[in-house]
This record gives structure tokens, C-alpha cells and sequence, in this order.
């Protein structure tokens, strides 16, 4: 058995990993990146349907893998796909037709992978090196530094993201002899988030595997997994959560892929997509806070409630596309999305206990980007099936016609919540 001691570093090690594997410097051009290499806006949204395969196929496995050979060798695995997803951006050539695409492919596969071996284990881990006596009151804490300064990232990429894809802003700062072309400069936050990489793969090698009751073979993992998906599935307290969350987490997450197609659509210039990536996470630095205290206060299901709410307006006020102020929206949107990812992480570890905590994390990842690819589906189709003249016409028609099936399907799952909360069985109204 670990002493304590031998654990205490992994909850530090979790903060340095997970803000330098999701604080990416190109995420505030991710889509224009695609778009700029010779892709289509439909063939970027088909690509991230791929990657939403990926991690369905590979999620709830490689969760319940954690749970039995371990978290540390699926965290170090996430690594190392990611320095493979990047090397296949630096490596791809601007308008090169079939190898372009085969290498979008490729970094798409390797980038689902290594979502799915990340996701849940590294809370996982975390969570279970925290003190047993006091993890609950612990994890909320940590769960709270660490979306604070995953923020703090986030500032610091999408600065840099920003800054760093600008062929004219780099240029100014270097001598006339050593001008950059701007195939060059658009390759510099993909190679940025090589390094975080690097990063990450130090980190996790210096992990500790803290001890969960468990099997150690394939087949445990398998069992494991269909037992698991069994609970959360029948269990109408992690039932809710995850399906509700599932609602509002597909059509936010999608927009956060195509932000800065919509940035262009409402006239910001691309030097600012870093800019206001910064401006996002310092506000995400408030997020927690808010976060805790009213999942403190009110139900979980009332949180979900203000969650979905919040999304509708944001959406609903995205169709016109004000210039400059249909900046708005889009900072509510995805101001929603850590407010929704605290208020899930808290419900679902309050149920799952450790032998599986890895596997239910990885139910609910599954159960998200199962949502997210047939929502990224329906929306290429969208965007498909509207004609593009004027310029942006198609976007903005897609913007408008996913407003009335989120408000349908939202609306329908909160009646179910609520008859069933009435149940004296229920604990979804306990705070």
C-alpha cells in the first residue's frame, strides 16, 4: 500500500498537466488553421465528426483500462499522441490535396485518441490521491484551482495563438533579412503545443499510481466497462446529469470549434482571436468560484437549469451576427461550458466510487462526443444545404435553425428530471 506522502505531488502534477495539455495556442484560429491549409469549412466540421468518433470508440475502453493497468500508463499514452497530432500539422503541405488530407486524418485520429486516454484519468488519479477522510470538500477545492489556472493558461495561449499566426505582427518584430512566409508563421502555435507536449510526457512520467481496487487484465477492463455503463445508464441520478449535460454540451462545444469562422463572420481582424482568448480566460478565472458557490447552494439539477438557459440566450443571439457585439454571445457561450463542466464533474464523483471513477468519467466522455459528432453531422449538413451567397448566409442559417431542436430537447429532458425528482427516491434536488 502507497503511503499518503508518496501521493502528494500527484494533485500539483494534475493542475501542470491538464493546463498545458488543454491550454492549446491554436485554439483561437483552430478552424481558420484547417481552413488555411486548403480544407473547406464542411471538411473541418466531417474532420471533428471523426474525431468525436475516435473518442466514442475508444473512450469508456480506455477509461476502464485506467481503472485496471492503470492511470499513469493512459496519461503518459495521451502524451505521446499528442506530439503525434502536432507533428502531423507541422508536416502537412498547404493545399497538398490527398496527403493533406491524410495527415488531417491522421491528426484527428491521434488527437480523439488521446482525448479518450486523458479523459477521466487524470481525475481519477487526482482524485484518488486526495486524503480519504476529507475528498470531497478536497476535490472541490482542487477541481477549483485547477479550472483557475487552466484559465490562467488559456490566457497566456491564446495570446500567444493569436500573436504567433499573424505573418504581418511576427514580421514587424524581425529584422527584413529573416522575414517569415506565412505558411511558416501559421505552422508556430501548432509547434508551441509540440513543446506543451513535451511537457505533459514529463509530468506524467513523474506520476504515482495510487491504488484502486481493481483487475489487471484486458478482459477486467471490458467487464468493467459494461458494468459501469450499465450503472450510470439505469441509475436516473447520473442518468440526468449526463444526458442534460450531453444536450448543452453538443451544440456549445460545437460553436467552440468554429469560433473564429464566426469571429470572421462578425469583421474582427485575426490579430484579435488571441486577444480575446485571453479575455475568456481571465473570465474563466471567476468561473469556478461562481460555479462552486452555486453548486453550494442549489440543486444540481437548478444549476443545469441556469446552464441551459444561459446557452439558449447566447445562441439565440449569435443568429444576427452584430459586428464587434456579436462578441457577446459568443463570451457566454463559452463562459457556459466551465460552468457545466464543474457542476458534471462534482455530480458524477459524488456517485461513482474509486474502483470505477476512471470508467464513469469515460461513460460520461462517450456519451459527450457521441453527442457532439451527430450534432457536428447535423451541422455540416446544415451548412450543406444552405446556399452561401451572400457571403456567410449558409453559417448564419445554421446558427438560426439549432436554436428550436436544443430548446425542444432540453425542455423535454428537464420535464423528466422534475417528474422524477418528485420520486422519494431522488437526491438530484440535494445540494
Amino acid at each position: 500500500m502507497m503511503s499518503a506522502s508518496d501521493l502528494s505531488g500527484n494533485p500539483r502534477r494534475y493542475v501542470l498537466f491538464t493546463v498545458f495539455y488543454s491550454a492549446r495556442a491554436y485554439y483561437p484560429v483552430l478552424a481558420i488553421l484547417f481552413l488555411d491549409l486548403g480544407l473547406s469549412l464542411d471538411q473541418f466540421v466531417l474532420l471533428n465528426l471523426l474525431w468525436a468518433a475516435i473518442i466514442v470508440l475508444f473512450e469508456v475502453p480506455s477509461g476502464a483500462l485506467a481503472d485496471t493497468i492503470g492511470r499513469r500508463k493512459l496519461l503518459i499514452t495521451a502524451s505521446v499522441l499528442m506530439m503525434v497530432e502536432m507533428l502531423c500539422l507541422l508536416l502537412a503541405p498547404r493545399g497538398g490535396g490527398a496527403i493533406l488530407m491524410t495527415l488531417c486524418v491522421i491528426n484527428r485520429i491521434c488527437s480523439g485518441l488521446s482525448e479518450a486516454c486523458a479523459s477521466g484519468a487524470d481525475e481519477a488519479l487526482a482524485y484518488d490521491s486526495l486524503p480519504e477522510n476529507e475528498r470531497d470538500h478536497a476535490w472541490d477545492q482542487l477541481l477549483a484551482k485547477t479550472m483557475r489556472w487552466r484559465s490562467a493558461g488559456y490566457v497566456i495561449a491564446m495570446i500567444l495563438g493569436g500573436v504567433l499566426y499573424d505573418p504581418s505582427a511576427i514580421n514587424r518584430l524581425l529584422p527584413g533579412a529573416f522575414q517569415l512566409s506565412s505558411d511558416l508563421v501559421h505552422r508556430l502555435p501548432v509547434a508551441l503545443v509540440f513543446l506543451q507536449a513535451l511537457v505533459c510526457l514529463s509530468v506524467t512520467l513523474r506520476m504515482v499510481e495510487p491504488p484502486h481496487a481493481a483487475g489487471s487484465t484486458c478482459q477486467s477492463a471490458f467487464k468493467l466497462t459494461l458494468e459501469t455503463a450499465r450503472w450510470v445508464f439505469t441509475n436516473p441520478r447520473t442518468l440526468i446529469v449526463v444526458l442534460i449535460g450531453l444536450s448543452i454540451d453538443s451544440i456549445v462545444r460545437n460553436f467552440a470549434t468554429i469560433t473564429s469562422s464566426y469571429y470572421r463572420l462578425i469583421d474582427l481582424p485575426e490579430w484579435s482571436y488571441g486577444i480575446i482568448g485571453a479575455g475568456l480566460g481571465l473570465l474563466g478565472w471567476f468561473v469556478p468560484t461562481l460555479a462552486k458557490r452555486l453548486n453550494e447552494r442549489f440543486s444540481t439539477l437548478a444549476n443545469l437549469a441556469f446552464a441551459a438557459g444561459a446557452s439558449l440566450l447566447g445562441l439565440a443571439t449569435l443568429v444576427p451576427a452584430w459586428p464587434i457585439f456579436g462578441l457577446i454571445p459568443a463570451i457566454l457561450l463559452m463562459t457556459m461550458m466551465g460552468f457545466l463542466g464543474f457542476t458534471i464533474s462534482r455530480a458524477l464523483h459524488k456517485e461513482a466510487d474509486s474502483s470505477r471513477r476512471a470508467t464513469v468519467l469515460s461513460v460520461k466522455g462517450l456519451s459527450f462526443n457521441l453527442g457532439y459528432g451527430l450534432f457536428s453531422l447535423g451541422f455540416s449538413r446544415l451548412l450543406a444545404s444552405f446556399p452561401d451567397e451572400p457571403s456567410g448566409s449558409a453559417f448564419r442559417s445554421a446558427l438560426l435553425w439549432q436554436i428550436p431542436g436544443f430548446a425542444i430537447v432540453t425542455l423535454g429532458l428537464f420535464i423528466w428530471a422534475a417528474r422524477w425528482q418528485k420520486s422519494p427516491s431522488s437526491s438530484l434536488g440535494d445540494r
